[in-house]
């Protein structure tokens, strides 16, 4: 598929457009400190930031969605990481040279994350360069969220474009799970938050890049 053939380049958020895990890693740093345990490393957090929640605290406290005390240790896990979530997360290197390179060869763009509206719309506002997206799609905006593709298809429809004519681009397998379910090209991005055990191999994607200007690449050649 040649650039001619795609219209639209959507992405994942954390992961693969900002580097969000000093900030989550902090939020659920903290709720171990505030109980008199002892702190984490950043280097511990880092490779679960794209699972979320559910990533952070299964690192800090050895907890699982189906534990009671989940849905309260949760909460607390995002009144932190709202606090503090706009103090040092940024793009990755090559992020805005991308999304400019994008515009100027007429491709739209857009972001599909599982993040909540409560995070994802005061985050894509604070950076300057995410105000060229054509859409945005939070885990809540549709009933479902990644890996379902119905986030995928409301982002295409928010471009008016056929899904076939969108890349879709993400750090973790659900990316890419939903993207094919979509009927979309697939790129991995292997410089996120895929975690030691993760193999982007065994993924199916269409692609993989090892940052964000290797995307352009892959799209000149795929």
């Amino acid at each position: 598929m040649a650039v001619s053939s795609i219209h639209a380049v959507l992405f994942d958020l954390d992961g693969t457009l900002v580097d969000s895990a000093p900030e989550l890693g902090a939020a659920a740093d903290k709720m171990r400190v505030d109980r008199g345990l002892p702190s984490l490393p950043l280097a511990q957090y880092r490779p679960m930031a794209g699972a979320g929640a559910r990533g952070m605290l299964g690192v800090a406290f050895g907890i699982t969605p189906d534990m009671p005390d989940f849905a309260a240790l949760r909460e607390e896990f995002f009144r932190n990481y709202e606090a503090r979530m706009l103090l040092n997360t940024h793009v990755f290197e090559g992020v805005a040279e991308l999304i400019g390179s994008l515009q100027t060869q007429q491709l739209a763009w857009g972001i599909v994350t599982n993040k909540s509206k409560r995070f994802t719309e005061p985050l894509v506002r604070s950076i300057d360069v995410f105000s060229s997206a054509g859409a945005v799609v939070s885990g809540d905006t549709t009933p479902f969220s990644k890996p379902h593709p119905e986030p995928l298809f409301e982002a295409a429809r928010r471009l008016e474009l056929d899904p076939a004519r969108c890349v879709y681009v993400g750090d973790d397998e659900r990316d890419i799970i939903a993207g094919r379910a979509a009927g979309m090209r697939t790129v991995a991005a292997t410089y996120g938050y895929m975690g030691a055990t993760a193999d982007a191999a065994l993924w199916r994607a269409d692609g993989a890049i090892d940052s964000p200007a290797a995307l352009l690449q892959w799209l000149n050649t795929a």
